[in-house]
């Protein structure tokens, strides 16, 4: 990595981080953290003070965000991640920040798992990553989609010890409305940028089958106005219309997932203005494999929801956010750029940029005065923040690009720095 005071991206055409064009050839200058200029490229000898990044008509886009990652689980095992030594797990979530940031991802709004160490790593610059925006523990309720407990630990008493990943800080379990504003408090005093919430089944869970709703709705309440009071908000796991719909009157702000929702539950949405964080999930390649018969039966449904449910938020003008939500399957990690591209199947390639740049920026914002990144993320713009890749190619013209991030993406800069120049 490299550091200068003065950096100018030469000769590239720009995508700004919305729009359905580049630029024309443009010269972008970054001075410490931030683009201070962009205008009509010029002679180099303008710039003989500065380090000087010939694009050579290549394509500078912000830097992606993934709004559904998980930092602590992306690229290891499940039984990895349920039994082994807490520093293990931090040490193989810093390898892997760094490969995250290698795909071009600055940014990830991670949702779910002890992370908060990892982001202060990083941001201290102790080790390469993406900035995390962290939503802590998983809060669950009982038998819900964060309940990791062997049966044998129920039932829960004051004699007995939390479960392994709650004392790691990945799940916490609480029922009813008090419980529930002091794991939404706890997650909130470690350093939260908005908190996560358990709302319904999920695939692979042990104990909650997809079609069950999770939390009432005034423990959810109760989250929601904990997370409102520090000036943040919920976003929560839901794939039915019942969970969907209970937790958009409760007041969630983003619902993950959500698959399965009929179009009355998704006019709701647009109803109420709340955000739809989708993945593209397909029963393809890169779905995750699972011989467990009934939870591979739930991932086939989810799978055929896909498509209406991105044709659903499509007609009725719901805000949505991308992200990839890869647990415990590192190969499927690396495969994160891909996962982006795939979205062609449903979008422009304009409007895939766009999702994963300056549309998740803006779903980021809603973490308000919580956000801990100031500045402006997803867009190059004067006064932006310097979080850029150079693409080899037009990324407009062929999305898949961003699939091989190792030979397609020669530069990457994230806060002003240099992480990769396969140029120089």
């Amino acid at each position: 990595m490299s550091q200068s005071n003065g950096i100018v991206f030469q000769n590239v055409r720009v995508f700004p981080g919305h729009g359905e064009a580049l630029t024309g050839p443009q010269d972008v200058r970054v001075d410490g953290t931030t683009i201070t200029s962009i205008g009509p490229a010029s002679d180099p000898a303008l710039y003989a003070d500065l380090t000087v990044i010939d694009g050579s008509g290549q394509v500078l886009i912000p830097g992606l965000i993934d709004a559904h990652w998980h930092a602590a689980f992306a690229a290891v095992s499940a039984q990895v991640a349920m039994t082994c030594d807490v520093g293990y797990l931090h040490l193989a979530a810093g390898r892997e920040a760094g490969h995250t940031l290698m795909r071009g991802f600055t940014t990830v709004r991670d949702a779910g798992g002890p992370t908060f160490a990892l982001k202060r790593a990083i941001d201290e610059g102790l080790l390469p990553g993406p900035r995390i925006l962290p939503s802590g523990a998983f809060i669950s309720q009982t038998s819900g989609h964060g309940d990791f407990r062997s049966r044998n630990e129920v039932p829960r008493d004051p004699c007995r010890h939390l479960s392994h990943i709650e004392i790691m800080g990945g799940s916490a379990i609480a029922d009813g409305v008090p419980e529930v504003l002091r794991a939404v408090r706890e997650q909130l005093m470690l350093g939260a940028s908005q908190i996560k919430l358990m709302a319904g089944g999920g695939l692979a869970s042990s104990y909650d089958p997809i079609d069950v709703t999770e939390y009432t709705e005034s423990e959810m309440r109760s989250a929601v106005e904990a997370a409102e009071n520090w000036g943040t908000y919920v976003m929560v796991h839901a794939y039915t219309p019942r969970a969907v719909a209970q937790a958009i009157r409760a007041g969630v702000r983003c619902i993950e997932h959500g698959h399965l929702i009929d179009e009355a539950t998704v006019e709701l949405m647009a109803e109420h203005d709340v955000w739809w964080s989708l993945q593209p999930f397909l029963d393809d390649e890169d779905a995750i494999q699972n011989p467990n018969p009934a939870n591979r039966a739930r991932q086939l449904e989810v799978s055929a929801g896909t498509d209406r449910a991105y044709a659903l938020a499509r007609k009725h003008g719901v805000r949505i956010g991308w992200g990839t939500d890869t647990l415990f399957d590192a190969d499927l990690a690396s495969r994160q750029g891909k996962q982006l591209a795939k979205m062609s199947r449903w979008f422009t390639p304009a409007e895939v940029l766009t999702m994963a740049t300056s549309g998740n920026a803006d779903l980021l914002a809603l973490s308000g005065p919580r956000h801990p990144y100031a500045g402006v993320l997803g867009r190059v713009e004067a006064g932006a923040l310097a979080d850029l890749v150079l693409v080899d190619g037009d990324p407009l013209a062929d999305l898949s690009l961003l699939a091989n991030p190792e030979q397609n993406l020669p530069v990457i800069m994230k806060d002003g720095v240099i992480h990769k120049n396969a140029l120089a």
